[in-house]
């Protein structure tokens, strides 16, 4: 039977192309979807930019036929072979729909006009489908009794998201051999710079895929040190063995708080810019999402603005420059901040807003992006899409800690990434599980 997927704003403002996500199932747009499109379609961030393809697909079908007798989606070369409607609840003055709406006032909000189309075609005996991101209209809709779905087409299953590496039990012999010949067969399944940790009796050894059913020796011998830091467990080495990897074109690093993920990041991107001068530039950037309610406007130029966002970052960096003396004879604070306001002014360093990255083509640069657990995947496709010649990607973030009100642990971009190039060549991946940050974050983030 087909079925008439009502769909929310947020999930046009999500993905601009989630009319064509449902087959041979019919799409209905209410009216006040089209005029809250309307509100956003100025904007110049994604939700604008999304505004204005789903505006310019409506006018595309409205050319070819009525919207309100519904016009097929194949007339704008979708894969989907319903149609198309825009509609408005012919009964809203209806008492029993005023009713459930409480007062009479409540028809002119427009959560509750969207959910009367919704009704409305459910009373008339269609086979409605409420599709919405809000999760108290997806409460509300399901108290009128309508069937109601989350859009879940770029969703992943959390619980058996791809880690980066895989534990095996082998005899003694085998790691023994892979001490001695650093390169041996291994036939189990592993993906593209995969990490195998492998346990003996009383051995262990650290591996990575190298292709042809073999596996390579990762070695951290004690002195070896990126920008005078050094791993403290075996996910912090395999984050550190695909960072400065040049081959290794894109990297995520999932972890929860204080698991190193920003400083691993930020210290082979100062190892492979200003020592191995294998880029020009490192470009760090973060998406601009308040945690609670937002400061409001800040003076300053663009510099000015950003360096509030990206204290995080600063942080990371005074670290790094501080250790970057050995541990010996630190110089002052003032003289830490100086080194990485060199930096930035000898533009080896360049912050950015994820606004200003699109459009752009990026070559020969070390990007960072933090905080990728608050990107939409098709935030995440356009960032990388920005990639030129000789440029390595680092995208960071816990998927626990969302402050996107319309994405979540299984939705956002960073496991979406995740879960889709997993099987590429170029592509790395690290989860990292022990927090290293202190004794007291570590009991933080185990315990709160």
């Amino acid at each position: 039977m087909i079925k008439f997927f009502v769909l929310d704003t947020n999930v046009l403002l999500h993905n601009a192309n989630s009319i064509e996500a449902f087959g041979d199932n019919n799409i209905v747009i209410p009216m006040a979807v089209v005029e809250e499109l309307d509100k956003f379609k100025k904007n110049q961030d994604l939700l604008g930019r999304n505004a204005r393809q789903v505006i310019r697909n409506l006018d595309r079908l409205r050319e070819k036929g009525h919207l309100t007798d519904g016009v097929p989606l194949a007339e704008i070369g979708s894969s989907a072979t319903g149609k198309l409607f825009v509609r408005y609840a012919e009964k809203i003055d209806d008492p029993r729909l005023l009713q459930l709406f409480e007062t009479a006032d409540g028809r002119n909000v427009a959560d509750n006009r969207i959910l009367a189309v919704a009704l409305d075609l459910h009373e008339s005996g269609k086979p409605v489908v409420f599709v919405s991101k809000d999760i108290n209209l997806r409460l509300k809709a399901d108290a009128l009794n309508l069937r109601v779905e989350d859009f879940n087409r770029e969703k992943v299953q959390m619980d058996v998201l791809y880690t980066g590496f895989q534990n095996f039990e082998v005899e003694n012999s085998v790691i023994s051999k892979l001490h001695k010949e650093k390169e041996i067969e291994f036939k189990a399944e592993l993906c593209p710079n995969e990490f195998a940790v492998l346990n003996g009796k009383d051995k262990s050894a650290l591996a990575r895929n190298a292709g042809n059913r073999k596996i390579r020796l990762v070695e951290s011998p004690p002195e070896w040190r990126v920008w005078n830091i050094t791993s403290r467990n075996k996910e912090q080495r395999m984050a550190l063995e695909l960072l400065l990897d040049p081959e290794v074109k894109l990297v995520t690093l999932i972890g929860g708080a204080g698991t190193g993920k920003t400083l691993l990041a930020l210290a082979a991107a100062l190892e492979n810019t200003l020592h191995g001068n294998i880029y020009e530039r490192i470009l760090v950037s973060r998406p601009i999402v308040p945690l609670g309610n937002d400061i409001g406007f800040m003076p300053g130029d663009k510099n000015d603005k950003l360096r509030h966002w990206m204290q995080p970052i600063f942080d990371n960096l005074d670290f790094l420059m501080g250790e970057s003396s050995n541990g010996k004879n630190k110089p002052p604070k003032s003289g830490i901040n100086q080194r990485v306001q060199n930096l930035l002014n000898n533009d080896q360093l360049s912050l950015e807003a994820i606004t200003y990255i699109r459009g752009r083509s990026i070559a020969r640069q070390y990007i960072i992006i933090d905080e990728a657990q608050n990107l939409t995947p098709h935030e995440v496709k356009t960032i990388i899409s920005r990639a030129g010649e000789d440029t390595k990607i680092v995208l960071t973030g816990d998927p626990a800690q969302i402050d996107n009100p319309y994405l979540d642990a299984a939705s956002n971009g960073l496991t979406y990434l995740v879960d889709r190039l997993k099987n590429q060549p170029i592509y790395g991946h690290v989860t990292l599980k022990k927090s290293e940050r202190s004794e007291l974050a570590g009991i933080a983030a185990r315990m709160l």
